[in-house]
């Protein structure tokens, strides 16, 4: 069996990256940790944004050039958001980190997040001057974005100066980690889909196995109370026998006495004419009465007969539904502990 058929077996089908958001696949709580650590290390500022530019975690060593200046205006957060939005795309294009120079004047690069061959997010970093600010450009800015330009280049006198090489190296490593996370997320991602479609599966076929093992018992309880019916039906019988032995003794009584009615119609003559017709018909009687009895003896033997196979079947049914009831019971153990292992690999997989 294929690795497809298995799961189309399960109900699973291939996730569709189009439906996939970075906060789906990456642990936002590591992340955030690795990106304070980074920027600080290296002194320079970092943040991770989704495909609209948006950030998804706390934005690590910002200046306040950036932060509450450029990005604390209406005007310079749009083109802030913008510009990430951009640097990322531009960095798929050319397939390796894109160092450029933000809208606000300092030098930034882009580290595509890519999986499976589309990108769902980028890591950004620097904030940095690699060159003489020119103060007239970063003035002209300031009053595009609606900042006070004085308040701006006092923020821009706290930029640290780094080297380009210094910036492209912190660029190439986001790059190495970024490809690296979101690698082993997706597939923490996709065990985590495996075993809760794995674990809602057991539990239907948990659910059925305890109906099918309810309605056995039930059958069960059916065929005991049929066995104690036809149980009636044979006692009843007997009691009919009983009643025929009966009937046939009545009928032998009367034939005896319809014989002697004859003879001694016989010894009477002309006289006893009409109690022969009389006895006649007694005799008649009695052996009408004796066919009954035969036929009604051929159809006791005939229900005890049907009633002997009825519980031949019946003990068989039980048993098979005794038999059925404690293979479903094994079942439902086995699959019970298959269960307490997709919980158990669930517990691994949201294990930080």
């Amino acid at each position: 069996m294929t690795n497809q058929n298995t799961e189309n077996n399960l109900g699973m089908t291939d996730v569709d990256m189009e439906d996939i958001h970075i906060t789906d696949i990456l642990d936002l709580e590591y992340l955030q940790k690795f990106q304070d650590f980074f920027a600080k290390s290296l002194g320079v500022a970092s943040t991770t944004v989704d495909m609209e530019g948006k950030p998804i975690v706390e934005p690590s060593e910002f200046t306040r050039f950036c932060m509450e200046l450029t990005r604390g205006s209406e005007e310079g957060a749009r083109r802030c958001e913008l510009c990430d939005r951009d640097a990322g795309i531009e960095s798929v294009k050319t397939g390796k980190p894109y160092v450029y120079e933000c809208h606000a004047g300092l030098v930034d690069f882009a580290s595509p997040i890519i999986l499976k061959g589309k990108q769902i997010g980028t890591i950004l970093g620097g904030q940095v001057l690699i060159d003489e600010p020119d103060e007239e450009k970063f003035r002209r800015i300031a009053e595009e974005i609606g900042v006070d330009p004085d308040e701006y280049i006092d923020a821009l006198s706290e930029i640290r100066p780094v080297s380009k090489d210094r910036i492209e190296a912190a660029a190439n490593l986001l790059y190495l980690f970024a490809g690296q996370l979101s690698h082993s997320s997706y597939q923490r991602y996709e065990l985590r889909r495996v075993a809760e479609i794995l674990n809602d599966s057991l539990g239907q076929i948990a659910a059925s196995m305890q109906q099918m093992a309810a309605s056995a018992v039930e059958v069960s309880s059916n065929q005991m109370s049929l066995n104690e019916e036809i149980g009636n039906v044979e006692t009843m019988s007997g009691e009919i026998n009983e009643v025929v032995e009966f009937i046939k003794e009545i009928a032998d009584e009367t034939r005896l006495l319809g014989l002697n009615a004859s003879i001694e119609a016989a010894k009477a003559g002309t006289a006893g004419l009409g109690f022969g017709v009389v006895a006649e018909e007694i005799r008649k009687l009695s052996n009408d009465s004796k066919q009954t009895v035969v036929k009604i003896r051929e159809f006791l033997n005939n229900i005890r007969t049907s009633v002997a196979r009825t519980v031949d079947m019946g003990a068989g049914t039980m048993m098979n539904a005794e038999q059925q009831a404690a293979a479903i019971e094994q079942v439902t153990a086995s699959v019970e502990e298959i269960n307490a292992l997709a919980e158990t690999l669930m517990d691994i997989v949201d294990e930080k």
